[in-house]
């Protein structure tokens, strides 16, 4: 029923009652918005209080206590603004550096030439230890893999925008090719039998551990 009639009162007659009509469901569904608005509203209130522990902070935003009022003659209230973070996660930074390394016309293989360089060293790195054509064919497969990473880093400092390559920032790409490469150029070198490499501290530690 609308406002401002009654079953006690008779109906009005012809256009009369259309627009009585017409006006009682418009304000129906003005109100059963503003409801499901509310609704929606105290959800999200709920599961942001519940994320943060229900504690409020000098750096949560305190929530205004008129801004959830219907405004009036029936409209919906307007949308408030918050300081909370969200709680999902829409989208995420590229990473420093992370932009092609050609032109938006070149071919694909061409914009992402520093990753497809590094990956292609570690693959006949890979395929050398694999096949195991010659001597010491171990050795010199995962020193192709360890130089691979290092000639990552060297990439990531150097190439203004590197693609794919790009994984955090440059300070953490630099710190994480080099150090594994450089650890896994190290390995392959004291590997033995017959090591390219003497490091007498090894051979004190191997000799205390075993005894």
């Amino acid at each position: 029923m609308g406002a401002g009639t009654s079953p006690a009162d008779p109906a009005p007659a012809g256009g009369a009652a259309e627009s009585v009509r017409e006006q009682s469901v418009q304000e129906e569904s003005v109100q059963e918005e503003s409801v499901q608005e509310e609704s929606v509203r105290e959800e999200s209130d709920g599961g942001s209080t519940e994320q943060g522990g229900g504690s409020t902070g000098p750096d949560r935003a305190e929530p205004d206590s008129g801004s959830t009022a219907a405004e009036p003659g029936g409209e919906a209230p307007a949308p408030r603004r918050t300081r909370r973070f969200p709680l999902f996660t829409r989208d995420t930074a590229r990473p420093e550096g992370g932009g092609r390394a050609a032109p938006r016309d070149a071919p694909a293989p061409a914009r992402q030439w520093p990753l497809l360089t590094v990956l292609g060293a570690a693959g006949v790195g890979l395929l050398v230890v694999a096949l195991d054509p010659f001597a010491e064919a171990f050795r010199i497969g995962t020193i192709l893999i360890g130089v691979a990473l290092i000639a990552g880093a060297v990439l990531r400092w150097v190439v203004p925008s590197v693609g794919m390559l790009a994984v955090r920032s440059r300070f953490t790409d630099l710190v994480t090719y080099g150090l594994m490469g450089t650890l896994i150029v190290l390995l392959a070198l004291v590997a033995q039998p017959r090591p390219w490499l003497d490091v007498p501290i090894l051979e004190d530690a191997v000799r205390f551990t075993i005894r």
